[in-house]
């Protein structure tokens, strides 16, 4: 009887001084950690979602970018963060994908974090660089068999979007190519965009600007239907390829951050992505903000589980690793 009454003190100790904390909570500015470099599509969605959560907090959301081993080293420096609800991660689909990519991880995946709530669904576009020798899928998957030991196939890194999507391309046309990794696909676009690297597939958020100036060739789009934004881009489906692929994003703070300070930081993050402007810039990106019921702990929790099985499969299949 005694100890369960001091444990029953404890507890209701320490729920009296998490709700004090929250309640101040944030008293200064808040990390939001981007594991790729800046101008990628995981960055651009964090700037739009940083600045509106920060008017909701009455704090600014700084983006910092932490690069390298495909997003992993970003998510290790939240995973040993402070628990004080100051350093938050925004990542992405890697976080599912890595828990098999990565024989060894600084992180435990499904213990090491705490969910904010989901964000956005992107889907993925491959694109060429200009003077690319293929005019549509077709092309692009003839271009590649032919000249299969000089082709190059960009990405952000083993673990990112634009791997996975590369992988499950070259799966579906069964040839193999000549991978590049960059620190991000923001640097990779600007080699896409000179002519150094020939192709690559990542999300619309960085890549539907480019397509609506005609700077790159489009050959697809992964999504289910043609998007407004691009609607001469056709479906992976329309040109005869079982080939769709969205690239969630979620909100994470280190396990262990205060129940209350969790609860504050998922009312910010679906007050973001209620706003109309918010709505507006991920519409111009070809995307759109999750739903309140999305925008909680458990959704992207639940998320995070379903993907690992999802994609842990394929992965080993694939028999492609990372230290």
């Amino acid at each position: 009887m005694k100890r369960s009454l001091v444990a029953a003190v404890i507890a209701g100790v320490s729920l009296v001084a998490s709700t004090a904390y929250a309640q101040q909570f944030p008293a200064r500015a808040i990390t939001l950690i981007v594991p790729f470099a800046a101008g990628g599509p995981t960055d651009t969605v964090a700037r739009v979602l940083g600045e509106a959560m920060g008017r909701d907090l009455g704090q600014q959301v700084v983006i910092e970018n932490v690069v390298g081993a495909g997003g992993t080293t970003g998510a290790a420096r939240v995973a040993n963060a402070a628990k004080d609800g100051y350093t938050l991660l925004l990542w992405h689909i890697g976080m599912a994908t890595s828990d098999t990519l990565y024989r060894r991880l600084p992180y435990q995946t499904l213990t090491s974090f705490a969910p904010i709530g989901l964000v956005t669904e992107v889907p993925m576009t491959i694109i060429g660089r200009p003077r690319l020798p293929a005019a549509d899928l077709n092309g692009l998957v003839d271009y590649v068999k032919k000249n299969a030991a000089t082709v190059t196939m960009a990405n952000a890194g083993v673990g990112s979007a634009s791997h996975l999507c590369g992988m499950l391309f070259m799966s579906q046309i069964q040839q193999a190519v000549t991978t590049v990794p960059y620190p991000g696909t923001g640097p990779a676009m600007t080699d896409i965009l000179g002519d150094q690297v020939d192709f690559m597939c990542d999300q619309t958020t960085t890549t539907t600007p480019q397509i609506q100036t005609g700077s790159v060739k489009a050959f697809l789009v992964t999504s289910a239907d043609r998007l407004d934004q691009i609607p001469n881009v056709r479906t992976a489906k329309e040109q005869g390829m079982n080939f769709e692929l969205g690239i969630w994003h979620g909100v994470w703070a280190p396990s262990g951050t205060p129940p209350a300070v969790v609860e504050r930081l998922t009312r910010a993050l679906q007050f973001a992505l209620a706003e109309r402007p918010v709505a507006q810039r991920f519409a111009a990106l070809a995307t759109a903000p999750s739903t309140k019921e999305e925008a909680t702990p458990a959704a992207l929790d639940a998320k995070v589980k379903s993907e690992i099985a999802r994609w842990k499969p394929l992965i080993q299949a694939a028999g492609v690793y990372a230290d």
